[in-house]
């Protein structure tokens, strides 16, 4: 029984960890300011506008050792 309540717990926890990551993820992308542009694909007019596009939050990416053991990017 014990052994059940621990998997059951630590299913749940996989459940709340994976919300929590994709809730962060969507909110890093809707933020971002390269989402408003109207051309997406045209390079920024000058170096604010660049600097303006790159402000948003950056996701971090765990090392390879760390990808295997399944962490998530942020």
């Amino acid at each position: 029984m014990t052994r059940w309540i621990t998997t059951l717990a630590r299913r749940v926890a996989g459940i709340i960890a994976e919300c929590n990551y994709a809730q962060r993820r969507v909110t890093i992308l809707r933020t971002a300011p390269d989402a408003y542009l109207t051309a997406a694909d045209t390079a920024p007019d000058d170096y604010a506008e660049f600097l303006f596009r790159t402000s948003g939050t950056l996701l971090r990416e765990p090392d390879a050792r760390r990808r295997a053991h399944g962490q998530l990017v942020g």
